[in-house]
Formats: structure tokens, C-alpha cells, sequence
């Protein structure tokens, strides 16, 4: 007979008795007996490596008569939880199998090194509020990549900045023409007026030669109710940009002054931005008055026609007989100038005019004036 031998106390333990090789003899008398046949669930299958199925198969309860049950496992092979060191120990335990088996096992905690070990259960509240783990650094890199953004989206971002900056000084530019410009000449204007009045009632200044950019008078068109001073020369920076009206009184272009028995007074001015005097001198109509206003007298002119669209090198609108405002004799005319379309200078618009009184100002104001 053989002898009973002990089960093996764990499956990866050191007991010499861990596989199932041939026992020792009882005596030595006793004749060596056959290899056990490995028990399935169908009965047994033919005598093999015991030692090998040992290593490579798990236990079958069903083939053992007695065995010593793990220490760390209950009557239905669940783990026995204690307190101290031996829960520990069993949370501790490496899984069964293989190296490929605790591979997956390390996986399914969240990797190889440093990954917990997954619970059973939901998550905790306090395992949800610990802070996660930090990025290595392929996945900071990768991040960082899918943040920064793509040449496209930079250079969009570039040209609509562009445009926008374009956009604001566009704006900015056109602000400062249709409403700055107007508001500091409506200042110099005024302010050229108030000194040519203050200058004429304390006798400062005298009929005569004007220096250029010298106001000498006032012009008055009651229709329109402009009221602005005429200075000597048409030059934008002198004259016309400070919102006052310019005569032509130098070099080919030099024309009458109002006191003149006969000749053409010529007067220029923005339609548009610097003041804009001549903005609505396009609705002047036959008869209405333009008044000039010198130191001592007062030049009143009717309206007698316009030309609406000119060439700006037609001088002849200047002549002492205006060609075609028609006048065909020698007389005391005036001509106001500026340009058309509005906000462009490619066409000139003219008025013409004739002198129908002259009044001296200590008999007071025209009736042009009054009404």
C-alpha cells in the first residue's frame, strides 16, 4: 500500500510534496506501484507528468481525499478578512497565474507601476476628490500640440486684425474730415470774424493791399446763413482749410476787389469738411443776395446764374466779363467757386452774381441783412 502524504499548503509554496510524483515505499518490500491517472470530471484520463499538472492546472478538490486548507481562504474559498497585518497581507496577495495573467491584472489597476488596484465597487466620494495623476511627458507634449493653435487659425487671426485696425483708422480718418475738421475751422472762423469786427470799430486796419491769409471782409448769404471771413489768397493752408473764403488775388488768377468800379471780385471755399461756406451754394437761385461786408461799406450782389459742372483748369469763369455766366459788358461782378460732386474736387461749380448796391456802413445794415 502507499502512505498517505500531506496536501501541499499553497500552490506556489516550497513543500517537497507539491507535485503528485510516485510516494515513497512503506517498507522496502513494497513493489513500486503506477503513476496516479489525472482525474477530470469524466473520470480519469490516462496517467501523465504529475508534477507538471501540479504546476500547470489548478487543484481539483475532487481528486484530493485530504488536504490542509489555505490558511487565508474560508470553507468556500473566500478570502478571510482580519484586521492588522492579515488584511493586509491578503489585499497584498499577487493574483494567480501566470505572468501574462498579472499582466492584464497591473493594466486593469491603471499600469504597471504606481496604478491602484481597482475596487469592486463604485468609487468612493474621497477617491473622486484625490488629485489626479500627472501627465508624463509624451502626453504634456501631445496636449500642448493639440492646444497650440494651427498656422491656418493664426494667420486668420492675423489678417482680421488687420482689418480691423484698417476698419478703425478708416473710421477715425473719416471722423476727423466730416467733423473735427469742421469744428476747428468753425473756431478759426469765428474767431477771424470777431477780430476783423473788433479791428474795423477801433480803426486797426485800413482799405488796401492785404498781406496773403489777411482777412479784409466779411461774406454774408442770408439764404444759406453763411457768415464768413475773406482772406487774401485760395491757399488750403492759409486760408481755405481754416474755414474761411479765399480771393483770387495773386499771380494769373488775381481778380477784382468789391470796391473796383468795374472788374470781377472771385471767391473760393470747401464745399465739404474745413468749414464747408460753400456747402449748399448749389441751391443759390436767381435773385437771392450774397453780401460782402469791407470796413466802410457794404456790396450787395444778386444771384444771376449758375454753372453746375466745370472743368477746373476753366479759368475764363474768373475774367472780368465771366464767359458764360452771361454778362456781356463790363461790370461789377462776383464769381464764388468750389468743388463738385460733394467730397471730391474732379469738377468745379460755379455762381455768378451782380453788384446791385453799395452801402456805406454808417447809414447801417442792408436790407439783404435784416429781413
Amino acid at each position: 500500500m502507499t502512505a498517505l502524504r500531506p496536501e501541499r499548503e499553497d500552490l506556489y509554496g516550497d513543500s517537497p510534496y507539491e507535485s503528485y510524483g510516485p510516494a515513497p515505499y512503506a517498507s522496502a518490500g513494497d513493489p513500486p506501484t503506477a503513476p496516479m491517472p489525472t482525474m477530470g470530471a469524466a473520470g480519469p484520463v490516462g496517467p501523465v507528468d504529475e508534477q507538471a499538472t501540479a504546476l500547470l492546472s489548478p487543484v481539483d478538490e475532487e481528486t484530493m481525499a485530504l488536504r490542509i486548507p489555505d490558511p487565508l481562504l474560508g470553507p468556500e474559498s473566500e478570502p478571510i478578512r482580519a484586521s492588522g497585518a492579515s488584511s493586509a497581507s491578503s489585499v497584498n496577495r499577487p493574483p494567480p497565474g501566470g505572468r501574462a495573467a498579472r499582466r492584464k491584472a497591473a493594466k486593469r489597476r491603471g499600469g504597471r507601476h504606481g496604478g491602484g488596484r481597482e475596487s469592486a465597487g463604485p468609487p468612493s466620494p474621497s477617491a473622486e476628490s484625490e488629485p489626479r495623476r500627472p501627465l508624463s511627458r509624451v502626453e504634456a507634449r501631445r496636449q500642448a500640440r493639440q492646444r497650440k493653435p494651427s498656422p491656418g487659425v493664426l494667420a486668420s487671426r492675423a489678417i482680421g486684425e488687420v482689418f480691423i485696425t484698417t476698419g478703425v483708422l478708416m473710421l477715425l480718418f473719416v471722423t476727423y474730415q466730416l467733423w473735427w475738421t469742421n469744428v476747428r475751422a468753425h473756431a478759426q472762423a469765428g474767431k477771424e470774424t470777431h477780430q476783423l469786427q473788433d479791428d474795423w470799430a477801433n480803426g486797426k486796419r485800413a482799405p488796401g493791399v492785404f498781406e496773403p491769409g489777411q482777412g479784409f471782409a466779411i461774406l454774408h448769404i442770408p439764404t444759406l446763413d453763411v457768415v464768413a471771413p475773406i482772406a487774401e489768397g485760395v491757399s488750403n493752408k492759409q486760408v481755405l482749410d481754416k474755414g474761411m473764403v479765399g480771393h483770387y488775388g495773386e499771380g494769373a488768377l488775381k481778380t477784382a476787389m468789391p470796391s473796383a468800379k468795374t472788374g470781377n471780385f472771385g471767391l473760393a471755399a470747401h464745399r465739404n469738411t474745413h468749414g464747408e461756406p460753400f456747402r449748399y451754394i448749389n441751391k443759390l437761385k436767381p435773385g437771392d443776395a450774397v453780401v460782402v461786408e469791407t470796413q466802410d461799406t457794404y456790396f450787395v450782389y444778386k444771384v444771376t446764374s449758375t454753372l453746375p459742372v466745370t472743368s477746373p483748369a476753366n479759368t475764363s469763369v474768373l475774367d472780368p466779363i465771366p464767359r458764360g455766366s452771361g454778362f456781356t459788358e463790363p461790370g461789377r461782378y462776383i464769381t464764388l467757386t468750389t468743388c463738385t460732386p460733394e467730397f471730391t474736387s474732379k469738377y468745379r461749380l460755379i455762381v455768378w452774381g451782380k453788384m446791385v448796391e453799395e452801402r456805406p456802413r454808417d447809414k447801417g445794415k442792408p436790407d439783404a441783412l435784416i429781413e
